[in-house]
């Protein structure tokens, strides 16, 4: 017996497993849902009603058949906007359109029939749809394309936008969680790294500092690469999200790119901001301000390859910013006759102190440290004196710092105003490839390609700017991704059975059975005969479909800075 029941424990092992792996579970998704019940006039279910969903857009077309309690479940659908029609002989066809799908949502559209010829058609507009959110308990915001590109954005990074959601925040200083990161946001409480981005179901994060691979900060938290804006289709900030995402503790940014349609279309923009509309700087005390320019300019381009089949869309930007930054600072003075001077900040008394020659501190400063008797200059800092005066370009040209320029100022105090020069140039491109195989399969395939080449003050994160010392970093961000999305239907009848068994199998949950609840499963116990020996065993269960979606991947992304 105990030989019987390990068998029995080992084959309820692998039928658990099979059951696992069998079973549709709701996948990471980028894509949405329409479901709903169909009944007639008396309010009593419809079963066996034909129930087609159409993409306005691009002709993508899914049919069902309405279960025993009257309900349908169309998963995994592109975003976008759809209309139901439902056919049932004896009634009045019913048309719902105006239906627009959100990634990561299901949206409900139930239907009553009303008697008539199947040739009669009823027309019902989606607004007339509930907009409370019934099926799911998930808590976020989203913005869609229409708000991406009209609310001003600064930089035209689309991470400013999700400190709009409700339960998340930015920091003061809008710098993200750390130095170096940029625009982040912590939702519920989180880090403001401890969030899941995804582009298109598949993973967005960089595996270093789990920031978005795109938009994510460069020197001192610039962003080194820009996804375009007028490539989102839409952006969902899900702070309370089901286990299926799993990952991380903060929020989940599901993003989704646009897509081409069987019509064409396409845009072209460019932004600037210059020295011209900008207020002067404080500290910019000359007569003409710092210069800046700052120019963003892209297009974008969608269409279909082949009608109702297979779709492009492609978008490019560039952004060409450059100016200056202004800051004061405090360097040495030659030979200061400021009561406060000292060895601290003064050649001609550091050099005395360390009985130097002070009459040669009385011209220039590279005059100063080269006439000095042996051993009062350190030689390492002599050589670097000498590197700035043959090549000229350092801090202050010649000299390793830049040279007073503010007149009677007290030594140790700011003495010195300087603009420093910065740069930062991007080329960022996407194209994305959508192909409807049949009805059940969606091919799609993504690439992206971002590089930039960046040069800021080193003082920018803090400290003095000083010129010639800047941070250049040059990134590059690829990444590749292709889905294959099928939806896979079929009835499937489970043998009745059983005898007794000492072991249960538990099914994991109705859940995973698809979004159908078209029965309940009732859990049997596997049969077990004397000395070990089994018949048949399995669950009973109603006549049942099992709708999954099956989602393998590929993703990779290519970083160097």
């Amino acid at each position: 017996m105990k030989i019987g029941r390990l068998r029995g424990f080992l084959l309820g092992s692998v039928a658990a497993l099979l059951l696992l792996c069998a079973s549709p579970g709701k996948a990471q998704t980028f894509r949405g849902t329409i479901l709903g019940t169909v009944t007639d006039s008396s309010g009593a279910a419809v079963s066996g009603a034909k129930v087609t969903v159409k993409n306005m857009d691009t002709g993508l077309t899914r049919e069902v058949t309405t279960t025993d309690d009257g309900s349908y479940a169309v998963p995994e659908l592109p975003i976008g906007n759809y209309s139901v029609t439902v056919e049932k002989s004896g009634f009045k066809t019913a048309v719902v359109s105006g239906i627009h799908v959100e990634v990561s949502s299901e949206r409900r559209a139930d239907v009553a029939l009303q008697p008539g010829a199947l040739a009669q058609t009823v027309e019902v507009s989606g607004e007339a749809l509930p907009l409370v959110e019934t099926t799911s308990n998930t808590l976020g915001g989203a913005f869609e394309s229409s708000q991406v590109e009209a609310l001003p954005i600064n930089g035209r990074d689309y991470t400013k936008l999700l400190i709009n959601v409700p339960g998340a925040a930015g920091e003061p200083n809008g710098a993200g969680d750390s130095p170096g990161s940029f625009g982040y946001v912590a939702v519920n409480g989180n880090r403001g790294r401890a969030n899941n981005f995804m582009l298109d179901g598949t993973d967005e994060n960089d595996g270093y500092r789990n920031d978005p691979a795109i938009n994510e900060g460069g020197v001192f938290g610039t962003p080194g690469t820009v996804l375009p804006l007028d490539a989102i289709a839409e952006v969902r900030v899900l702070s309370n999200f089901e286990p299926e995402y799993g990952r991380n503790a903060g929020g989940v940014i599901n993003i989704v790119t646009k897509s081409g349609t069987n019509d064409y279309h396409g845009s072209a923009y460019e932004y600037f901001r210059n020295d011209h509309l900008n207020a002067r700087n404080f500290f910019n005390t000359e007569p003409t301000k710092d210069a800046f320019r700052n120019n963003q300019y892209g297009g974008t381009l969608g269409g279909a390859l082949a009608k109702d089949k297979t779709f492009f869309f492609l978008a490019y930007e560039g952004q060409r910013e450059g100016g200056a930054i202004t800051s004061l600072n405090v360097v040495p003075t030659l030979n200061s006759t400021s009561p406060s001077a000292s060895a601290l900040n003064d050649f001609s008394q550091a050099v005395t102190a360390r009985g130097g020659d002070a009459t040669q501190c009385t011209t220039t400063i590279i005059a100063c440290v080269t006439n000095q008797p042996a051993g009062v200059i350190n030689p390492v800092i002599l050589n670097f004196f000498n590197f700035c005066q043959t090549k000229g370009s350092c801090s202050g040209g010649k000299n390793i710092w830049p040279g007073v320029n503010i007149p009677n100022a007290a030594a140790g105090a700011a003495n010195s105003v300087d603009a420093v020069r910065f740069t930062n140039n991007i080329n960022s491109m996407i194209v994305k490839i959508d192909h409807a195989i049949s009805t059940n399969h969606q091919l799609s395939g993504r690439y992206f390609f971002g590089d930039s080449t960046q040069s800021f003050p080193l003082g920018l994160a803090g400290g003095n700017n000083l010129p010639g010392t800047n941070t250049v970093a040059p990134i590059r961000t690829q990444l590749v991704s292709v889905s294959l999305v099928s939806t896979i239907s079929g009835e499937h009848d489970f043998p009745e059975c059983c005898e007794r068994s000492p072991l249960w199998l538990e099914p994991l949950s109705q859940r995973l059975l698809s979004r159908g609840r078209e029965s309940i499963w009732q859990p049997q116990r596997f049969a077990e005969a004397e000395y070990g020996r089994y018949k048949p065993a399995g669950f009973r269960a109603a006549h049942h479909t099992v709708r999954s979606s099956i989602v393998p991947g590929f993703v990779a992304i290519l970083q160097s800075a």
